[in-house]
């Protein structure tokens, strides 16, 4: 019996009369540019603004502008496969609620454990970033700081040459327990305001690339692929590699869009058209950033959480390093927001299938919000945010969101057999080839991560699975019902 319900899952039919889903109540009013444009707002986030830098200055070098290239390729397989399972399971709870369709509930149970991972570490990775902006924008008005405060612990080299030692990030956790305050109270971001951010993303990219692309000096570009040190991961080609696994966290979102196959026009041509428009417009993007960012400053010097600040300082043009910062600052408030409320619905999602304990599922009486997994999930980002770096912060976000992956594709390949007769609004074409294809790049991308990156996954994966033998399995309402 035990093997049974590890192995149970929630049938495709059992999904969509449950009410879980409402595919019938959506109308089909999105075209392809409708789709592109929503993929590109999607995409052009956090990562951009964060991450490129220390990628270029670790691991790539101006050969960051590959990194982004070989990532965006590995998303566009995927994105096929999210999009096919979203069109057939229109369904909140993400690859969490595809996985317990497909593959059973302890895999549903890991991959939403992984979620956990991927929301919290992305989180804290982009309040860390926030920080690096606030501190910037600050200087700019002669306010500075405590060093010892705006960095996570250890020595910090200051612009003057001198060495302190940090012992906490206070801006990026105040900014994770304020924005845990606002979401427990019950404030959402209106999609007015979304729309805002995605216009003011757009036009600080648009304004960087433009007004830097003059002031590029190319020498900084050589060598554009940096020799290798000796040491996998750390320039060369093997750099390349664990660049783009690196930046992978700029593609977090891409998925969004393929949520939108139920409300597609003609989904067989408007998806792929939407998600591999959006993704190109948005590596082209990233490329440009990169190529400005490391042709204004030496990759040496970029390993800092405000890269894009950094570059835009060189311009000597105020007014556009204002607008960069701020911009960039309203942006990355916004992700916080959305990765922590993501984060308290999977944890209601999975307490509401019996699999984390019931206050997880607990709404507050009068604010209506699930204000115990806030506080919980709050609390944690806001010590991972204020004690660690913001490279082992990115690297945790990669690898979780790969593993989710890996896992999407291979429940396109599983439903194939399992639910042939199911309708699909959106079919992956060249099954099983693109899902096979979107797996090995994810594999691929997985392998330019560093060991101590994976065995912080398996750590993380092994207190789930004892959480999972030693609650989930015994309260599971799935194996409840398959009981009685």
């Amino acid at each position: 019996m035990a093997k049974s319900q590890y192995m149970a899952r929630k049938s495709v039919a059992d999904i969509l009369a449950s009410g879980e889903g409402s595919a019938h109540s959506l109308k089909k009013t999105l075209g392809a540019f409708s789709i592109t444009a929503m993929g590109v707002g999607a995409i052009i986030g956090a990562g951009i603004f964060v991450l490129t830098g220390t990628a270029a200055a670790q691991y790539a070098g101006p050969g960051i502008m590959l990194s982004f290239i070989l990532a965006g390729i590995a998303c566009g397989f995927v994105g096929l496969c999210y999009a096919e399972l979203s069109a057939m399971i229109p369904v909140s709870g993400s690859s969490y609620t595809y996985t317990y369709a497909t593959l059973g509930e302890l895999a549903a149970w890991i991959i939403g454990w992984d979620l956990v991972l991927e929301y919290a570490m992305g989180a804290a990775a982009v309040a860390v970033g926030w920080s690096g902006y606030l501190v910037s924008l600050l200087g700019q008005f002669g306010i500075h700081l405590p060093p010892e405060l705006v960095h996570s612990p250890g020595g910090v080299t200051l612009a003057d040459g001198s060495v302190v030692h940090a012992v906490f990030n206070l801006p990026a956790a105040g900014i994770v327990m304020l924005l845990t305050g606002m979401l427990v109270l019950g404030t959402r971001e209106s999609a007015r305001v979304n729309n805002l951010m995605v216009i003011v993303k757009l036009i600080v990219v648009l304004a960087f690339i433009a007004f830097g692309i003059g002031m590029v000096n190319q020498q900084n570009w050589v060598p554009f692929v940096p020799a290798n040190t000796g040491e996998f991961g750390h320039f060369g080609w093997s750099g390349v590699l664990r660049g783009a696994s690196v930046v992978f966290f700029a593609f977090i979102g891409f998925d969004a869009v393929s949520t939108a196959a139920q409300e597609a026009r003609n989904p067989q041509r408007d998806m792929p058209l939407g998600i591999l428009g959006s993704l190109l417009i948005a590596t082209l993007l990233y490329v440009a950033v990169a190529a400005v960012m490391t042709g204004l400053v030496p990759f040496q010097k970029l390993n800092v959480p405000d890269p894009i600040a950094l570059a835009v300082d060189v311009l000597g043009t105020p007014w556009l390093s204002l607008l960069v910062k701020i911009g960039a600052l309203t942006g990355l408030t916004t992700v916080i927001l959305v990765l922590l409320y993501g984060q308290s619905r999977i944890f209601y999602n999975i307490a509401h299938d019996g699999l984390l304990p019931g206050v997880f599922a607990r709404l507050h009486p009068r604010l209506g919000t699930p204000h115990l997994s806030l506080l919980l999930i709050g609390s944690v980002v806001a010590v991972l945010a204020g004690l660690v770096p913001i490279h082992l912060l990115g690297e945790m976000v990669s690898i979780g969101t790969l593993f989710a992956f890996v896992l999407v594709c291979s429940a396109v390949l599983y439903l194939r057999r399992s639910d042939a007769d199911t309708y699909r609004p959106f079919r992956v074409p060249g099954v099983p080839i693109i899902p096979v294809l979107g797996i090995a790049f994810c594999l691929l991308l997985m392998s330019g991560l560093p060991l101590d990156t994976w065995l912080r996954l398996v750590v993380w994966l092994a207190i789930g699975l004892a959480i999972y033998f030693a609650w989930g399995r015994h309260h599971s309402k799935l194996a409840a019902g398959q009981r009685r």
